[in-house]
């Protein structure tokens, strides 16, 4: 019997194709051909090869994934215009009402409550896109963008003059907050919050070994990068005798000092709060005036730099504010 007339090879009596060298109809599909004799290695059939096929369905799995080669495009243009993504309702707001330059809005289509965003950004004359979610995404990826993002210049950092002009200007004794060597942008971003809403003058913070402003601060401050004047500077020992020199105050955040709630806090005043770490250098530590403390109750004998710094900026406010 010929395998023609054996059923067993007779293909149109199957649903599937018998395997032939462990390849068969449900591993190429219906277009499925045995190698011909003759054919290269690495052929399936007269034309289609192995590693062609691979390509194609690694193609195939692109345009799945991004919807389109037009959104391939778009995808691959962003960030390369030179200019910095901030995401969030709050920061892209302070965005458009602070200094900084916004060239252009974009918001997720089918976002809710945004007409006062859009609002203020036409009234600027900000271009406004609405696009798909998807290129939100892209522009600010693994970030709670809420819909909605903007493309602005760079962060401008402030001079030592602007925050002293920032203290004259409120009738107070200059009020600084120094940062020595915070690494984690989330930490930065907490307490140039907590520092505008504590009425603080302004933030100093190193320009090497540590973080500088980017839009991941941007989104943990929620807007208060927009009023809160930062400055990077040098040597921040250097730094401090300079304040030192004008009549402030400054004063360490360390285990070993004095209690903050019973510190005079009161006057033109710094205070330095350490690496997340390994706390104050000893350098930075020994050009300041006295240390500060807060007292821990309970096993654990340190708090995250962020929460600390909040602790003195409000004992210091509590004390202004007698």
């Amino acid at each position: 019997m010929s395998k023609k007339e054996n059923k067993r090879f007779n293909d149109n009596t199957r649903t599937t194709a018998p395997k032939r060298g462990g390849k068969n109809r449900r591993d190429y599909g219906s277009n499925y051909e045995p190698r011909r004799s003759g054919a290269p290695r690495g052929t399936v059939g007269s034309s289609r090869s192995a590693a062609g096929s691979r390509a194609a369905g690694a193609a195939r799995g692109r345009s799945q994934a991004y919807g389109s080669s037009r959104f391939e495009e778009q995808l691959s243009n962003v960030g390369q215009d030179g200019l910095e993504v901030v995401a969030g309702r709050n920061p892209v707001m302070e965005a458009l009402k602070g200094e900084r330059e916004v060239e252009r809005v974009f918001i997720a289509e089918g976002s809710e409550r945004i007409e006062p965003l859009v609002a203020v950004a036409r009234e600027q004359g900000v271009i406004v896109d609405f696009v798909k979610k998807d290129r939100i995404d892209a522009m600010a990826p693994g970030e709670k963008h809420q819909g909605v993002v903007a493309k602005v210049s760079e962060y401008k950092y402030a001079s030592m003059e602007d925050v002293m002009e920032k203290a004259k200007v409120s009738g107070e004794d200059p009020f600084l907050i120094i940062l020595d060597e915070i690494t984690d942008p989330r930490n930065l971003g907490a307490v140039i919050r907590t520092a505008e809403c504590a009425g603080a003058h302004g933030v100093i913070i190193p320009k090497r070994r540590a973080c500088t402003l980017t839009q991941t601060v941007a989104l943990s401050a929620a807007g208060a990068i927009e009023a809160m004047p930062v400055v990077q500077v040098t040597n921040l020992a250097r730094t401090i005798e300079d304040l030192k020199k004008q009549g402030i105050w400054v004063a360490a955040a360390d285990m070993d000092g004095e209690n903050y709630q019973t510190a005079n806090l009161s006057g033109p005043i710094a205070i330095v709060i350490g690496n997340e770490g390994k706390g104050v250098g000893r350098l930075v530590k020994e050009k300041c005036d006295f240390v500060l403390s807060i007292p821990m109750k309970g096993t654990i004998n340190s708090l995250n730099a962020s929460n600390a710094a909040a602790i003195l900026m409000y004992g210091i406010r509590r004390c202004r504010d007698k």
